[in-house]
């Protein structure tokens, strides 16, 4: 008999708890038990059209602090006339934040939230 039987029995509770179906459950979809909470989290996001900004401009207003993004823009490499579109309505939002906004390489970009600064030249 296994500690969690024991302790179902404790409560009452019969029931066999599978320990790998309930850590991938939705209930601990959120739950980093490694970590504490950090003030602001890096977040990698692919975006494959004009739709998506929204949720990106969600994740960088976030208040009290926003989320770093690290977009991945390869489906938009694909229409020029879209990325162009995106990366300006980006800019337009990051620069109206107080945060940066800047090209990694041909397929990501780096946004940041308020206060938060990217130093783009090479020394």
């Amino acid at each position: 008999m296994g500690v969690f039987d024991k302790l179902g029995q404790a409560f009452g509770s019969n029931k066999e708890i599978n320990i790998e179906e309930y850590m991938n459950s939705v209930e601990m979809e959120n739950v980093d038990l490694l970590h504490e909470p950090a003030d602001m989290y890096v977040k990698p996001v692919s975006i494959a059209s004009e739709e998506d900004v929204k949720a990106i401009q969600e994740e960088i207003a976030k208040k009290p602090h926003g989320n770093i993004i690290l977009l991945d823009i390869t489906e938009l490499n694909k229409r020029p006339n879209t990325r162009n579109n995106v990366i300006n309505a980006l800019k337009e939002f990051v620069e109206k934040q107080d945060g940066d906004i800047g090209q990694i390489d041909s397929t990501r970009i780096l946004i940041t939230p308020s206060k938060v600064k990217i130093i783009k030249r090479k020394k």
